[in-house]
C-alpha cells in the first residue's frame, strides 16, 4: 500500500497534542522525551540554502535581501577597483560577488515553482536549481584564479595603486555591508530558530573583517610598502578558494542525494510516535530543488483492514509533514508484519517472454 501527499503548507498550531500510545517497536537509541519543536539546525554547507531557512516565509526575504546587500557592496567596489588598479580590493569585490551568487540557485527555485510535473519530468524541475549551482561554483572558481594571477602578478611587477582614499572607503563599504548581512541574518536566523541562519550570520561578519583587510593594504602602500595591496590580495584570494571548495562539497553531495544523516533519523524517530504503527523498517531521503522528498517503510500489523492501515499510513505522514517542516512531501509504503522490510519488495529470480532469467 502507497500513500502520498504534499506539503501544502502545515499551520496547525504548535500545541497541537499527540498523545499517540507507543505500541511499537523502538529503534535502538530511541528517546520518547525528543522535542520535535527545534530548529532543525541541520550540518550547513557554504553555498546551499538549509531548509529550515526556506521552511518560513522570514528566512526566504532573509536570503533574497541578503543577496540584494551583498551584490550592491560587490558593485560599488568594482567603481573603484576600474580607477585604482588595486588588486586587493579587486579580490575582496570577487569574494563578495561570490558571497552573493551563491544565492542564485534560490532563484532559480523561485522561477522554477510555477512551473508543474510533466510526464517526462515527473518531479519537477528542481534538479535545475543544482545545475545552476554548478555553474556559479565554476563561475567562481574561475574568479578567483584570476584574481590569484592578479595578485602574484603584482607581487612580481609592482604597479602604482591610485585614488588611496577610494580603496579605503570601498573597504570600508565592504565592511558595513557585510556586517548589515550579518546582522540581518542573525536577527531573522535567532527568530525562526536557525542554527543554518544565524552561522551564514557569523559568516558575513567574519567576511566584513575580510574587506576591512584592504583598508590595511592601502594604508601600507599610503606609508611606501606597495607589496602589501597584493599580499592582502593572495589573503583574499584564499578566502574565495574556500567558497569554491565548500559550494563544490555540497553540491556534489546533493547531486549525489546524499543527505544530513540526522535527517533519517529524525523521520525514523517521528514515525515511530504514531499509534498502530509497528515499527519503521525504511527511510529515503533525497533533495527535490530547495526541498526534501522522504519514502518511508512501515509496518502493520497483519490483522488490520486496507482501510485502517491506509489511516496509520495518513496519520505518518501527517507526523512527518507537521513536525518536518523542510519536507516537501512523503511517500509511505505499508507492509504487514508477516511481510516486513525490504527483503519482501525484492523480486527473486524468474524468466517470462523467453528473456533471460533476472530478479527485480
Amino acid at each position: 500500500m502507497i500513500f502520498l501527499a504534499e506539503n501544502h503548507g502545515h499551520h496547525d498550531d504548535d500545541d497541537h497534542d499527540h498523545g499517540h500510545l507507543h505500541e511499537h517497536d523502538h529503534v535502538e537509541g530511541h528517546d520518547d522525551h525528543h522535542d520535535h519543536h527545534h530548529g532543525h539546525g541541520h550540518g550547513h554547507m557554504h553555498g546551499v540554502v538549509d531548509p529550515s531557512i526556506f521552511s518560513t516565509e522570514r528566512g526566504i526575504w532573509a536570503v533574497k535581501w541578503s543577496f540584494v546587500g551583498l551584490f550592491i557592496t560587490a558593485i560599488l567596489q568594482v567603481v573603484v577597483v576600474f580607477y585604482s588598479g588595486s588588486v586587493s580590493l579587486l579580490a575582496d569585490t570577487i569574494h563578495n560577488f561570490g558571497d552573493a551568487l551563491t544565492a542564485i540557485p534560490l532563484l532559480f527555485a523561485f522561477l522554477l515553482t510555477v512551473k508543474k510535473p510533466t510526464y517526462r519530468f515527473t518531479y519537477g524541475y528542481g534538479r535545475v536549481e543544482d545545475l545552476a549551482g554548478v555553474a556559479v561554483v565554476v563561475l567562481i572558481l574561475i574568479s578567483a584564479l584570476v584574481a590569484g594571477y592578479e595578485s602574484i602578478d603584482r607581487l612580481f611587477h609592482p604597479q602604482q595603486v591610485t585614488f588611496l582614499w577610494a580603496v579605503a572607503l570601498a573597504a570600508v563599504i565592504g565592511f558595513i555591508g557585510n556586517e548589515a548581512v550579518a546582522q540581518l541574518r542573525l536577527r531573522v536566523g535567532k527568530e525562526i530558530g536557525s542554527a543554518a541562519l544565524v552561522a551564514d550570520g557569523y559568516h558575513a561578519r567574519t567576511d566584513g573583517w575580510t574587506s576591512l583587510a584592504v583598508l590595511f593594504g592601502a594604508v601600507g602602500v599610503y606609508f611606501g610598502f606597495p607589496l602589501a595591496d597584493p599580499i592582502i590580495g593572495l589573503g583574499i584570494t584564499v578566502a574565495i578558494f574556500w567558497i569554491v571548495w565548500e559550494s563544490a562539497k555540497a553540491i556534489v553531495v546533493r547531486l549525489l542525494d546524499g543527505v544530513d544523516p540526522e535527517i533519517p533519523k529524525e523521520i525514523f524517530h517521528v514515525a515511530h510516535h504514531v499509534s498502530g504503527l509497528r515499527k519503521v523498517t525504511d527511510v529515503k531521503v533525497r533533495w527535490l530543488g530547495h526541498r526534501l522528498h522522504a519514502e518511508v517503510s512501515i509496518t502493520v500489523d497483519t490483522s488490520l483492514s486496507v482501510e485502517q492501515g491506509h489511516a496509520i499510513a495518513q496519520e505518518v505522514n501527517h507526523e512527518l509533514l507537521h513536525h518536518l517542516r523542510y519536507l516537501s512531501d512523503a511517500t509511505i509504503h505499508v507492509d504487514p508484519m508477516t511481510a516486513s522490510g525490504p527483503a519482501y519488495h525484492h523480486v527473486s529470480e524468474h524468466s517470462h517472454e523467453g528473456l533471460p532469467p533476472h530478479s527485480h
